[in-house]
């Protein structure tokens, strides 16, 4: 009994200082918020003057992070709706709806009256209720220095049978915030975690809640048994058997004045609904078996055909003092909840018969072929094989190929499925963090993301596509050169900031916001690595975790 109340009241004092901590960021920040509110109620009155639903053909949409892309539950098309850039000097946040048609290949933007404000680092689920539904919670805008941030508590549907948007007032919902996660369970939206940042002040959340989908009413979950620690940017699915999934993530905590430290998560757990007890769940950490991915921040998931849930890339963040060098990944793993286990996804590469490349280049003679990769010489994979500590104190052994012969860096044992070198270079998406997924009719989609080089931040508009069932190889359905992207260097001037906020509210059309950019990841961009700077955002130097 006495450890037990030690417990109980050591957790009630816990709860007291996240409570003064949200306090005191909420005070803070409420400046910041209200200063920003004037720039979001000038580009609403824009939006506004939309009467009508257009429809317009485009080319694929500008680079952006921290959008959300979704599938479309009853037509063959994905949803992309929001993001945001950063230039190097400042950031734009958007509030553009587009449509990729999957079977004629071909974008088009949707201009529907009255859309939410701009935003970044939301979440977006599709459910097929309603005639199909997207819907929308929170996310964050920011101004053009990057120095303020407004996190949105705002829930919205877009009703895709209509092509109308529409405001779902209910209170006691989740407060102000980005990088959270959400998905659709039964006839409900449950949300997960993620973060509210001001100028100074920054707090990580691991409350969950609960959105009914047919009373339109939220209730906040008290789950028993110890949770995940708070955090954003984590991985959230649901699985066959009706649990649902958290791993990984990042958050940051102050260790002294002005000084952040960041923490790549690496535990799992499963949030799971009592027997018979309805609204009440439980937590329950668990460990899977198998190849588990090394940690990282900023990866992106999908839930594949057979229920498994699919993580993509993402980066892995070293910091020191002030300075933070990451190196960003481009591998897949998947996790089978039936097995409790994870393994890495590997490609096989393309048939034998089919080693012709696009546009007419002809393969080498198969007798060419044999030769080249009959032996074990210098078309063998390199296998990288380092040591990983994980926050329980396990040592994990990670091998990762760094090069090989196929797409995915590992050849068949088939030799008649192997590629040979004459089918040119390999296909893949590079090394990014904050891609983003959606899955149709078994195969992956992955559009856009953001690398480093040096200082520059580079924000990807490239679209691949992977077929999950035969898992061969990637298929590039849009392009992009990273090198002839804008980049400019920081101004000297600090008053420069003020005036692209002038200068970009006048731009009706660009669907620019200003703002993602310096705080947290270099230039916050968005939410995405880890959050000192919150790569999930972008960030240059800092991350954030979207």
């Amino acid at each position: 009994m006495g450890k037990k109340g030690k417990k109980e009241k050591k957790g009630r004092g816990a709860e007291k200082t996240a409570a003064k901590m949200e306090k005191k960021v909420s005070k803070r920040s409420r400046k910041e918020e209200e200063d920003l509110e004037t720039l979001i109620a000038h580009f609403q009155k824009l939006d506004a003057a939309r009467t009508q639903i257009v429809e317009t053909p485009c080319p694929p949409p500008s680079p952006r992070l921290h959008a959300s892309l979704s599938a479309h539950p009853d037509k063959d098309e994905l949803i992309l709706f929001g993001g945001e850039y950063f230039n190097g000097q400042k950031t734009f946040v958007y509030n553009e709806l587009y449509t990729y048609n999957i079977r004629k290949d071909a974008w088009t933007r949707v201009e529907l009256p009255s859309p939410p404000p701009r935003r970044c680092a939301h979440q977006a689920v599709a459910v097929p209720h309603g005639g199909g539904q997207l819907w929308v919670f929170g996310g964050e805008f920011a101004s053009p220095d990057g120095e303020q941030f407004y996190h949105y508590k705002d829930l919205w549907v877009l009703h895709l049978a209509t092509k109308t948007w529409e405001q779902v007032r209910s209170t006691g919902g989740p407060s102000g915030r980005s990088g959270h996660r959400m998905v659709a369970w039964k006839r409900q939206l449950i949300l997960f975690g993620g973060f509210h940042e001001s100028a100074r002040d920054y707090i990580y959340y691991n409350d969950v809640y609960a959105f009914d989908l047919d009373t339109f009413t939220w209730s906040r979950l008290c789950p028993s048994g110890a949770g995940p620690s708070p955090r954003s940017g984590c991985q959230m699915s649901v699985t066959p058997q009706g649990s649902i999934v958290i791993y990984g993530g990042y958050s940051k905590q102050r260790v002294k004045k002005d000084v952040d430290r960041g923490t790549q998560h690496s535990d799992m757990f499963l949030l799971q609904p009592a027997d018979g007890r309805e609204g009440k769940w439980g937590w329950t950490r668990i460990n899977p078996a198998g190849a588990k991915p090394t940690p990282r921040s900023g990866f992106s998931v999908a839930v594949t055909p057979n229920h498994q849930t699919l993580l993509f890339g993402g980066v892995c963040d070293e910091e020191e003092e002030e300075r933070l060098e990451g190196d960003f990944l481009n591998d897949l793993h998947f996790y089978d909840a039936a097995r409790n286990r994870w393994f890495a996804g590997h490609l096989k590469g393309p048939k034998s018969e089919k080693k012709k490349r696009r546009r007419g280049k002809k393969t080498e003679p198969e007798g060419a072929d044999k030769q080249e990769h009959g032996g074990a010489g210098a078309q063998e994979p390199l296998e990288v094989v380092r040591e990983v500590v994980t926050e329980d104190g396990t040592v994990v052994t990670i091998k990762q190929v760094l090069a090989a012969p196929g797409p995915a860096g590992q050849p068949q044992s088939d030799e008649d499925d192997s590629p040979d070198e004459a089918s040119g270079p390999v296909v893949e998406p590079c090394p990014r963090s904050n891609a983003m997924l959606a899955v149709k009719h078994g195969r992956l989609y992955l559009y856009g993301g953001m690398f480093e080089a040096g200082d520059r931040q580079v924000t990807l508009s490239d679209l691949y596509c992977l077929d999950l069932h035969k898992m061969q190889e990637w298929t590039a359905l849009v392009e992009m050169d990273p090198g002839a992207q804008e980049w400019l260097e920081e101004p000297e001037s600090e008053d420069d900031s003020d005036e692209g906020a002038e200068g970009e509210s006048e731009d009706e059309d660009s669907g620019d916001s200003g703002g993602e950019a310096g705080g947290e990841c270099g230039a916050r961009a968005g939410a995405g690595r880890q959050e000192t700077l919150s790569r999930a955002a972008a960030e240059p130097g800092a991350p954030r975790q979207t």
